[in-house]
């Protein structure tokens, strides 16, 4: 009886060890899991006709929407809130100067749509004037104690485990992985390494202009505050192409705003991926597409059908959503 239950011992570790090793554990074995395992064996395989060689394996994310959630609100967006907020002590007139106003009365959708350049105008309030040392800090400070409003969890918590395995995945293959999205870049280096895996040196986003100066005797780069790249829609191929200098030849993305990413990377010659994560699930995430203010789907989901893009179904596909 002592063997039989060692060897039982035994086997349940062994069945163990294989599963924590399985691709993409995750994800459920059916259409979408198999399309991207397909995909990088093609691309892997010295032998197949459509290998790629290591240097040319690249793909990009987008981040809102397809690496963690979105929903109700952007992150970045209650971050500008709360800088605006810590800071409105020091502008008396904020209290009755919009966008400012709404902001401090708790209302930051009306905030950011109160007139054209209101997101300029929250976005320089809230960075403007800081070197980029002390802003990393400061969003690094942030990124440790906010938390999301619907689920009270780490920002860090709202990353999807399937989308941090398929990364996995790509760097075990030797691809090379780049953030693009059209949130901030400057918000998105101090923690994307740590998150995801990603370095700064690979994250693509919206770019604020800054200029260089000497404080206290030392030489910085300082924030001006101002818009100079938007990096969303059409600005995402634009963007790879002066950032990273290579057309991927894998794109992820969940909304409209990628959908010219997803045409970009698959418009190019030799084994192409596109995959869009579609947020069908409201019990364990949110469920949204077509009229959603944030992250529509409606062109890239039309689009998707017309070229054989893969589309994920979050609800179907994920055997989890976020990290336990």
């Amino acid at each position: 009886m002592k063997g039989l239950a060692l060897l039982f011992t035994l086997l349940i570790s062994l069945t163990c060890q294989a599963d924590t090793s399985t691709p993409l554990s995750s994800w459920q074995d059916g259409a979408s899991r198999q399309a991207i395992i397909s995909f990088v064996q093609r691309v892997t395989d010295p032998a197949s006709p459509e290998h790629v060689a290591p240097s040319d394996r690249i793909a990009v994310f987008d981040n809102d929407g397809t690496l963690w959630a979105e929903q109700p609100i952007y992150t970045q967006l209650l971050f500008v809130g709360d800088r605006v907020r810590a800071q409105a002590g020091e502008n008396p007139a904020w209290e009755s100067q919009e966008p400012f106003a709404s902001v401090l009365k708790g209302d930051l959708a009306g905030a950011f749509s109160s007139s054209h350049d209101a997101p300029v105008q929250l976005i320089r309030a809230s960075q403007a004037g800081l070197d980029t040392d002390s802003f990393d800090q400061v969003v690094r400070d942030w990124m440790q104690t906010a938390r999301h409003p619907t689920t009270d969890k780490p920002f860090t918590r709202m990353v999807y485990q399937p989308m941090l395995e398929l990364l996995d995945y790509l760097q075990d293959n030797d691809f090379k992985s780049f953030i693009v999205s059209g949130g901030g870049v400057d918000f998105m280096r101090p923690w994307t390494e740590s998150v995801y895996g990603i370095p700064p040196e690979r994250v693509v986003g919206s770019r604020t202009a800054k200029q260089l100066a000497v404080q206290d005797g030392v030489v910085r780069v300082v924030h001006e505050g101002t818009m100079e790249f938007n990096d969303d829609k059409e600005g995402k191929p634009i963007g790879i192409s002066q950032h990273i200098g290579r057309r991927p030849i894998a794109a992820f993305g969940n909304s409209d705003g990628d959908l010219q990413m997803l045409q970009w990377t698959t418009a190019g010659d030799g084994a192409r991926f596109a995959l869009i994560v579609h947020h069908t699930d409201a019990e364990r995430e949110w469920a949204y597409d077509r009229d959603s203010s944030i992250g529509r789907l409606d062109q890239a989901l039309d689009a998707a059908a017309e070229h054989g893009w893969t589309v994920v179904n979050m609800k179907q596909d994920w055997k989890q959503v976020f990290p336990d």
